[in-house]
């Protein structure tokens, strides 16, 4: 049997190098689909452990593929399903001769509602 995962769509927030009246940066959203990503439920670890300090609890895990071509996913939110989830973190891919699946982007996400 062969695994093949599901389309997400990321949405990154770029800024622009202008500022508006506040002096806060400008941003615009620049969006990517994503094929072939297993999504998975996310771990079942205590939020409050010494990985997690602040207390965020991982709502889904998902593997991306090595086709992708890696950009930083740092704040980016990520649409499946319908339902929108924030990146944890900067998580960055395995080295390429280490995993010898097509999947090396092992990224957790956090539910955005409540």
């Amino acid at each position: 049997m062969r695994l093949h995962g599901e389309t997400i769509t990321v949405t990154w927030r770029v800024p622009t190098g202008e500022v508006d009246g506040g002096n806060k940066p400008v941003c615009r959203t620049e969006t990517e689909t994503i094929d072939d990503v297993l999504v998975k439920p996310g771990a079942d670890e205590n939020a409050a452990d010494s990985t997690r300090p602040a207390g965020i609890t991982a709502a889904l895990t998902i593997a991306i593929p090595r086709v992708w071509t890696y950009r930083s996913l740092r704040n980016a939110l990520v649409t499946i399903r319908g339902h929108d989830y924030r990146v944890i973190g900067d998580p960055l891919p395995v080295d390429v001769g280490i995993t010898p699946t097509r999947w090396n982007l092992s990224v957790e996400l956090t539910d955005t509602e409540g």
